[in-house]
């Protein structure tokens, strides 16, 4: 997590800092729907290399946003969900959702 020195002083900078780039949403839109595991999400997710999705839920798991829990199986099994504090994300998530509906249906020729 951040340092509260870290952190920018503005609330929504803050919110984007956490947020704010498409794979985070992204993958923050696939574990509103439950706990994924990593191939799950990487399928789900168009576009994004196992790279990115590897830094991104590091760094999403750093910032508190999801719990990874780890299973000592072979081969190995690791879940991600959203943590109490990326749940609390789900209304401004389900606002993007509808204003982009919204938009796509405003905009359609």
């Amino acid at each position: 997590m951040l340092s509260k020195e870290e952190l920018p002083f503005c609330p929504v900078a803050t919110t984007v800092d956490l947020i704010g780039n498409k794979w985070k949403l992204l993958i923050m839109r696939e574990l509103l729907k439950g706990t994924k595991r990593f191939n799950e999400l990487h399928k789900a997710i168009e576009g994004i290399s196992q790279k990115v999705l590897t830094e991104n839920l590091r760094k999403m798991e750093e910032d508190g946003i999801i719990n990874r829990k780890a299973y000592a199986v072979v081969p190995p099994k690791v879940e991600y969900s959203l943590s109490e504090l990326g749940d609390s994300l789900r209304p401004i998530i389900n606002s993007m959702s509808d204003w982009g509906t919204a938009y796509i249906k405003e905009n359609l020729i």
